[in-house]
């Protein structure tokens, strides 16, 4: 059976909700939606939830299992990403590292709980020819300067 996947979303386990939730509102330019006693919902602003933010247990610890980075396609050109790296830069946010991927260009960054993020900039637009690119490739991870436009 083939699944069609139409949207997805991303539930995460943070420390603070709250903070969390002020983060992603102001670096991503998410809005809430719904929250609980425990989580908060957010949202691109289409659909009800893109994000869960989960209220983690007191004694959590950032593991080297699960969750590596959520990847945000964008629209734009390469200045659009620049732009971005200087809006994280001035937000303060830690940027991890920026590469080229043959098929787009990532440029990863942390939540203040230490979720990898990655804005993600298409290069290659034509779902054939990305995927035998990538194929060929051995889907890289090279290094790539974004310059952070402010």
């Amino acid at each position: 059976m083939k699944i069609k996947v139409l949207r997805t979303h991303l539930s995460l386990f943070v420390r603070d909700p709250e903070a969390s939730a002020q983060w992603y509102a102001d670096v991503l330019g998410m809005v809430e939606h719904a929250r609980g006693p425990a989580w908060i919902m957010m949202s691109f602003g289409v659909k009800h939830h893109d994000i869960a933010l989960i209220k983690a247990a007191p004694d959590a610890q950032q593991g080297g299992l699960g969750l590596q980075h959520y990847g945000l396609e964008i629209e734009g050109t390469f200045e659009t990403l620049q732009k971005l790296h200087g809006m994280l830069i001035q937000k303060g946010v830690e940027v991890v590292k920026t590469t080229d991927h043959t098929v787009g260009n990532g440029l990863y960054f942390n939540d203040p709980d230490g979720n990898r993020l990655e804005f993600f900039l298409e290069t290659i637009h034509d779902d054939a020819e990305a995927i035998k690119a990538f194929h060929d490739t051995g889907a890289p991870s090279n290094p790539i300067e974004i310059k952070p436009i402010f």
